[in-house]
């Protein structure tokens, strides 16, 4: 899986070759395309779902998310081009085509007639144009339903998993994860102990209709800690359709002998027949799921299951030119840590680490003991937009977010008593209180832009034996971002100011200390994206982002339960600073997709937890040893997704995926990197098999190399041996009746039963990973 820098530059010598043909045809025939945006005449937001067609020929196209259309494939001459939408009086306007591309802005004005029963609603991204987005959406995400949240982008080029066990995963985006990757759920930053290898974001997937990821830093419009990227659980808008509906999925696996439901329905009333046209919009949804001991190709991991129950619920209000939404969420699971990671002595853990074989396995069992995790996370948001009519958008969320963990060890304590109440013996409670005001202005001209400000408060509580103490935190930032279009070219640049403040108590020698750090940093990204005609489009974006070091890595000092290891901090730590570069190239035609990502990443005083060569021997057992350090690292690699349309109905989908990281303090690489991988698929579609619709049959394989660069002697075993997996899936969809419809999958991971260790699977020490698993899902839309 190494890859040459002449195969890089090969490769893109071919992008470049594909791009002469269509630069030749731009000369000649029928390639001129006109475009623009619709927008409100009277506050100047964007109409999406607006019609836009010729007169003359009948060509048309409906506006997107963003009020932007395109007309393509059109000759030079003189058109009539046509807008309108329900609500709104319909514009004509002349078009005279003379030259490659045109641009037509429409500003449209509302009707005086009240249509009560008709609404517009669209999901607006906030990530910059010039950056890289991949999403998961529609059946591409039905597809990876019943998965955490990190398995489910695992599907996505260039995200994989840093996995504790079988139970728990998180999303790694180009080598980056944990503090260095933000997540928005539900357009808020999600906060818990997310410092932790093995705290899974504390995110029920079922709750998005799309999940989208930011490759790149994104410090600019996030905040501090997106180095990586960011990662965007996005529920899809509140209705505005009068009457009752909603989804029910169930999943199945085999491995674990696991089950999932979860329900959600939603509904709104009719608007009134009022000039401000209140209408009332509502949401619940709820997840159930259970699941035992996972087996590995030969044998069951002990104390592996997992039990869930989660729900949201959300109400929103709108009124005239105000739109108001409350929004709930409770998650809350128990999760299995495999037992034959904690082992009780030196000599044991020698003896694992030499030998490959588990030092504990066991049968099948739904029970769920010691050591264990237990986390439940409530978030409430109130988001509220605001539309003036001297134009511009005024957006303000608050929210807050209280997560409760709770790490139980393998073993109680000796006095009855205290072992009698249960009691965990690492318990972290952390409030968290967020707010955002932004405002959006008005375009003028070309140009478009946004400023805002956010605030962070927080306080962690921790009982139990000490890893982390106590602290306080207060951030705050000042963001502002602009936009320029130009017919072919779009430019954007954007600043940004963060402080932060973090009051920390700990005790010292029975001592009560309260050391305090202050941080202060700034964050820019300008880009740049060029599209020269509808088949190429090109992105340049260069960022900076920084990141405080996090309470975690300054004070950690003891066993870290659910990671099997003895961590130990640095207060010495300085705050990372990252200078990003990125370059993402789309060809689109009919049959053939190429899209390619590349990523230069620059990050001074880089902090990494680094193996050392002993163990530690405690009264829990004897366990690896890990120390918090910093360096200067370079991560620099590239994305590379090709999808060709071999026949009708037949498609080959290729994903490469080379990462190269360097300590350039050392001059050598740095642990816990993902490997390179190459996935490639083929899919056979049927429009209609009997009463089966939309009928699909797909077959995957995975290959994953080996990672051979690591440091010399920094680990406590050498990294795993190349590994490739097989995975089928079949499904299609049967309509019940009218109006309803039953979409079934059926998919198989791991097919041939494969033994296997993943790199960045933390019990990669103890044990195989999965085995097959056979997953059978059901979803039926009322």
């Amino acid at each position: 899986m190494c890859c040459k820098p002449v195969r890089i530059i090969g490769f893109l010598v071919f992008l470049v070759c594909l791009s002469v043909p269509d630069l030749l045809l731009a000369q000649e025939g029928c390639t001129c395309f006109v475009k623009g945006t619709v927008l409100d005449q009277e506050n100047r937001q964007a109409l999406p779902g607006a019609l836009v067609l010729i007169k003359e020929t009948g060509q048309g196209t409906v506006t997107d998310a963003n009020g932007s259309y395109r007309i393509d494939k059109l000759c030079q001459g003189t058109y009539t081009l046509i807008s309108r939408i329900i609500g709104y009086k319909e514009v004509q306007v002349p078009l005279v085509l003379n030259h490659l591309v045109a641009e037509q802005d429409f500003f449209l004005n509302e009707e005086t007639i009240h249509l009560n029963d008709v609404n517009v609603t669209a999901q607006k991204s906030s990530a910059l144009s010039s950056q890289a987005v991949a999403s998961l959406e529609n059946r591409g995400l039905d597809q990876t339903r019943g998965q955490s949240l990190g398995e489910a982008l695992r599907t996505l080029t260039g995200v994989t998993t840093l996995q504790t066990g079988s139970s728990i995963s998180k999303p790694v985006i180009h080598g980056f994860h944990s503090n260095r990757v933000l997540i928005l759920n539900n357009g808020i930053r999600q906060e818990g102990q997310q410092w932790g290898s093995e705290h899974a974001p504390e995110i029920d997937p079922f709750v998005a209709t799309r999940l989208s990821v930011v490759k790149g830093a994104s410090g600019v419009r996030y905040g501090p800690d997106a180095i990586g990227g960011v990662i965007l659980i996005e529920p899809g808008p509140l209705p505005t359709v009068p009457g009752i509906h909603g989804e029910l999925n169930a999943v199945g696996f085999t491995n674990g002998r696991q089950g999932i439901v979860s329900l959600q329905a939603e509904g709104a009333t009719h608007a009134t027949n009022t000039p401000k046209n209140a209408q009332l919009s509502w949401r619940l949804q709820g997840t159930l799921k259970r699941g035992g001991n996972i087996r590995t190709p030969t044998y069951f991991l002990d104390n592996t299951g997992v039990a869930e129950q989660n729900v949201s619920g959300a109400v929103g209000y709108r009124i005239g030119r105000i739109t108001s939404d409350l929004y709930y969420s409770r998650f809350s699971t128990n999760i299995g840590i495999y037992s034959g990671s904690h082992i009780g002595s030196v000599t044991d853990l020698q003896a694992v680490l030499q030998s490959g074989r588990p030092f504990v396995t066991s049968g099948f069992s739904y029970d769920i003991d010691r050591p264990y995790q237990h986390i439940t996370h409530d978030l409430l948001k109130w988001h509220t937009v605001y539309k003036p009519r001297d134009g511009g958008v005024w957006t303000l969320t608050i929210a807050r977010q209280y997560d409760d963990r709770m790490e139980y060890d393998l073993h109680r304590p000796r006095n009855d008593s205290l072992a009698a109440l249960n009691r965990p013996e690492l318990r972290f409670r952390l409030t968290s209180f967020t707010s955002d005001l932004v405002y959006e202005h008005k375009p003028i001209g070309k140009l478009s832009g946004q400023i805002g400000i956010s605030g962070l408060y927080q306080f962690n509580i921790m009982n139990g034996r000490p890893l982390i103490p106590n602290f306080r935190t207060y951030q705050g930032g000042l963001f502002w971002i602009e936009k320029l279009r130009h017919k072919q070219w779009e430019y954007e640049a954007g600043l940004r100011f963060d402080y932060r403040h973090m009051q920390v108590f700990r005790y010292e020698n029975r001592v009560l200390t309260n050391p305090v750090f202050n941080f202060a940093n700034g964050s820019g990204t300008v880009g740049v994206t060029y599209t020269p005609n509808e088949r190429w489009t090109n992105r340049v974006n260069f960022g900076t982002s920084w990141r405080a070091p996090n309470i975690s890595e300054l004070f950690s000092d003891g066993v870290h339960h659910g990671a099997a290891a003895f961590e130990e901090g640095n207060q010495t730590l300085q705050p990372e600073v990252a200078y990003n570069l990125t370059w993402n190239v789309q060809y689109n035609r009919p049959r053939l997709r190429v899209e390619f990502d590349a990523f230069y990443n620059h990050i001074n005083d880089y902090i990494y937890l680094k193996p050392q060569a002993e163990t530690r021997l405690t009264i829990r057992g004897a366990f690896p040893y890990f120390k918090y350090t910093q360096t200067d690292a370079l991560y620099t690699g590239f994305d590379a997704t090709t999808s060709v349309t071999v026949l009708r109905g037949l498609q080959w989908t290729s994903k490469l995926a080379y990462l190269y990281v360097q300590d350039l303090k050392q001059s050598q690489p740095l642990v816990w990197i993902p490997p390179n991988r190459w996935e490639n698929g083929l899919r056979y579609e049927w429009d209609k098999i009997s009463r089966l619709q939309d009928a699909y049959i797909g077959i995957n394989h995975l290959a994953v190399a080996r990672q051979n660069r690591v440091p010399a002697n920094s680990d406590f075993v050498a990294p795993p041996p190349a590994y490739s997996l097989w995975g089928l899936s079949v499904g299609g969809s049967v309509p019940l009746g009218e109006e309803h419809r039953l979409e079934i999958n059926l998919s198989a991971t791991n097919l041939f039963n494969t033994v296997y260790r993943d790199y960045l699977n933390r019990f990669r020490y103890y044990a195989d990973d999965i085995g097959r698993n056979v997953a059978l899902r059901l979803k039926w839309k009322f």
